[in-house]
């Protein structure tokens, strides 16, 4: 896949073909080059490894439209695989900063990303639905005037914001889809029924379910038995490599060594990132 073009309709494929779409999250262009060597199909950004590759928090404003482009270009370019970003909220409440976002990603090369409906604010942590309406359909819009398909998931993020109402989500959901969104993705769904739910109200777009939390018990199997199209991990590869480098950090800093016996051998992550 050599053009912007052919990797769009790829990935806009990959959602409608049989079976589960499974779509890790790199958060730098070494991690990039390291799931491509996997074998994985496609792959997305995440806005908390980025952070976290920052030194800063994620969900507080704290990384930047331009930092978020920047990164996200590092990954299109590690591999020729498609790529969708986690572009948060949009980066501003009016749907124009919606629509140039959206722009702004196609510009170095994406094919795909998310607009979410939380706002940023303690107050109102999530916006209101007509407002979050209006900024996915313009969102959509400037999807839909680009020269390639470009693959638009609307987030509904009540259950990451302790809003664990589920008529809510499956209203602005379908809110979403009808304005146009291709995939509809509320993170932070646990259980069967609700996965259900929101598979039932949004059909036949595709959804997205975030994976990697011990509270969620669905394998993928189970997953795609209930009809859900696509799964991502948000953070928690990122996490997990954190983890493993605190991990054996704190080990040497007790005085150990042991914990550095589990490091990938230093010829094969050198040969991944050959050119």
């Amino acid at each position: 896949m050599s053009t912007q073009y052919e990797r769009g309709v790829a990935f806009r494929d990959l959602h409608q073909r049989e079976g589960l779409l499974v779509l890790p999250n790199p958060w730098d262009a070494g991690s990039a080059k390291m799931l491509a060597a996997l074998g994985f199909e496609a792959l997305a950004t995440t806005s908390a490894g980025l952070a976290f590759a920052l030194g800063r928090r994620d969900a507080e404003g704290a990384v930047s439209r331009l930092e978020t482009v920047d990164n996200a270009r590092a990954i299109v370019e590690a591999t020729p695989l498609p790529v969708a970003a986690d572009l948060e909220n949009g980066y501003g409440d009016a749907p124009e900063a919606c629509a140039e976002t959206i722009r702004l990603a196609a510009d170095i090369g994406l094919v795909g990303g998310s607009i979410e409906d939380a706002s940023g604010r303690a107050d109102q942590p999530i916006y209101p639905l007509e407002q979050a309406v209006a900024r996915i359909r313009a969102a959509v819009a400037a999807a839909r005037a680009l020269p390639f398909p470009f693959t638009l998931a609307a987030r509904a993020e009540n259950y990451l914001h302790g809003r664990a109402d589920l008529a809510d989500t499956l209203r602005r959901l379908e809110a979403y889809a009808n304005a146009g969104a291709d995939v509809l993705y509320a993170p932070g769904l646990t259980s069967r029924e609700e996965i259900d739910a929101v598979v039932r109200a949004v059909a036949p777009r595709p959804v997205n379910v975030l994976v990697g939390s011990p509270s969620l018990r669905l394998g993928l199997d189970e997953l795609a038995a209930l009809g859900v199209k696509r799964v991502s991990l948000g953070s928690n590869l990122a996490r997990a490599a954190y983890g493993a480098f605190f991990a054996a950090a704190g080990a040497l800093r007790e005085g150990r060594l042991d914990a550095l016996a589990d490091a990938m051998p230093f010829d094969r992550i050198n040969d991944l990132f050959r050119t």
